[in-house]
């Protein structure tokens, strides 16, 4: 393989960040070309291997030791072997690949129709019963596909959606926004709740009014049900006085348990004692749950099949 260094200037290594750029474009097409000609030590039997032309692999070793400005490899005829220079990049350059390589994998696994993955958000409330006989519906069919399960409040789920952190999102409100796809799965009532030995514990329903000047649990801001909760009070004609602000909906249900204040909840996976659970008559007290993606983002196969699944248990959703 003849070496004959170019009069082009060379590209070095600098703090420039355009520098940089240019200097892995040029170089990263050349270095499984290059592990190749290492790990044979004779260009003829490297080109056989990789199926590219001798003349090929001979010109991309050349640039590839003009960009860098170091020899690689010493020649001896029609074999070569690794300089110290060559060694040292031959070591960085198998990591490199075999990153690669491991890369590829994970993403090919992850889009397998059968065996790939979805990662999944939902609510907390949706956590302890409803996502969990979901997927175990789904699996029926899909007994391989993996999930990677996220539980967050609304917005945090929306902005991990953007990020591409989160495939899908089970969420309250419903979202609408220009970037992203929402369908209306569900309902679900909120009820007031009250501790056990309050005076209106005895009642079955009750007007929101008739709560106005009771102490509130609430989420913090930001989550979905905090909104809810403000928006039905305000529509009720009062402004919650709020005593304690959670990021659980089961430990505001121990707050009121507790005797600390009311709190408008959607219903328990089970009974809770110490508690009653009043239903809402006016205003009309619900939240819709909605799945959410990104707009325009391709779906793999084991994505594609849970989404229309869901979109299968449109009115159906909840237990």
């Amino acid at each position: 393989m003849p070496h004959q260094h170019s009069s082009q200037p060379r590209l070095s290594p600098s703090s420039d960040t355009e520098d940089m750029t240019d200097l892995s474009r040029l170089l990263a097409p050349r270095l499984a070309y290059f592990a190749g000609v290492a790990r044979t030590e004779h260009v003829t039997r490297a080109a056989q291997e990789m199926q590219v032309p001798q003349s090929t692999l001979s010109r991309a070793m050349v640039r590839l030791e003009q960009d860098l400005g170091v020899d690689l490899f010493a020649r001896h005829g029609r074999t070569v072997s690794l300089t110290p220079a060559g060694r040292t990049f031959l070591a960085s350059v198998e990591r490199a690949l075999a990153e690669i390589r491991r890369a590829a994998d994970e993403v090919r696994a992850d889009a397998d129709p059968a065996t790939g993955k979805v990662a999944f958000g939902f609510l907390h409330t949706m956590g302890a019963e409803t996502v969990p006989g979901l997927l175990h519906a789904f699996r029926a069919d899909h007994p391989r596909v993996r999930f990677s399960l996220v539980q967050n409040y609304g917005e945090a789920m929306i902005e991990r959606l953007r990020a591409g952190e989160l495939d899908l999102c089970l969420t309250s409100p419903v979202p609408d926004a220009p970037d992203l796809v929402a369908r209306r799965l569900d309902e679900q009532k909120l009820r007031l709740v009250v501790p056990a030995d309050h005076p209106l514990a005895t009642r079955k329903r009750i007007r929101l009014a008739e709560a106005s000047d009771e102490i509130f649990v609430t989420l913090e801001p930001g989550y979905g049900l905090r909104r809810i909760t403000d928006d039905l009070c305000k529509e009720a004609g009062f402004k919650p006085r709020i005593a304690f602000e959670g990021e659980e909906a089961e430990t505001l249900r121990g707050l009121v348990a507790a005797g600390l204040g009311v709190a408008l909840l959607p219903p328990p996976a089970v009974p809770r004692p110490g508690v009653a659970e009043l239903t809402v008559t006016a205003p009309r007290a619900a939240r819709e749950i909605g799945v959410a993606w990104l707009a325009d983002r391709p779906d793999t196969p084991p994505v594609a099949a849970f989404k229309k699944f869901l979109l299968s248990r449109r009115g159906s959703l909840l237990p």
